[in-house]
């Protein structure tokens, strides 16, 4: 039998994994790849910081994909809150070669932050309630007054009201009578031997 899991999955599931692979893929390329990164924003020589993000984007990618994700999730948007906060610094210098860039990079950022909040609560809320505490009903009874009172002989004995045994007659019921109405006259006139009107 073939059951497609993916049916079963919340809209905060599916981000959950988009933000996963989104993670892993731009961690990869800023580990493989930091001088490309740190040339487009004008900050050459910060290559060791961008493969800390990188190594950071890997990791919490890794652990968006997760049955639950809300701790890497967590982690991606407090890294991206800190990449947030450099780029804003860069942008601030008025002078800066790559300013453009940055504020590209910028928008990018504060898109994947906003996701990555919006899911990370998403889950903690989804998973909160899946691993809440499960009430305890042990000491609860569907027979309130006992199981005794409700056994076949408590009930034969007076413990449960016995059912009628059958529906009072019409004639002792209460209310006017109505009377019977007079039989009507059928034309039997067309009468013929083997015709419907033998029985």
């Amino acid at each position: 039998m073939n059951l497609d899991r993916s049916h079963s999955l919340q809209p905060s599931d599916r981000l959950a994994r988009g933000l996963g692979w989104l993670g892993i893929g731009l961690g990869l390329y800023q580990l493989l790849a930091p001088r490309s990164v740190t040339r487009a924003l004008g900050v050459e020589g910060a290559e060791a910081i961008v493969r800390t993000c990188g190594a950071r984007g890997l990791v919490t990618g890794i652990g968006a994909l997760t049955v639950n994700p809300k701790q890497a999730l967590w982690a991606r948007s407090a890294g991206d809150v800190m990449d947030l906060a450099a780029l804003l610094a860069l942008l601030t210098d008025r002078d800066h070669p790559k300013r453009s860039n940055v504020k590209l990079a910028l928008v990018a950022v504060g898109a994947s932050t906003a996701a990555s909040l919006y899911c990370a609560q998403a889950q903690t809320r989804r998973h909160a309630y899946q691993g809440g505490r499960t009430p305890d009903y042990s000491g609860r009874s569907g027979f309130p007054q006992g199981l005794e009172q409700a056994r076949g002989a408590a009930a034969r004995s007076g413990g449960l009201s016995s059912r009628p045994a059958a529906l009072p007659s019409p004639a002792r019921s209460p209310g006017p009578r109505l009377q019977a109405s007079s039989p009507r006259h059928v034309d039997t006139g067309g009468y013929r031997k083997g015709s419907d009107y033998d029985y």
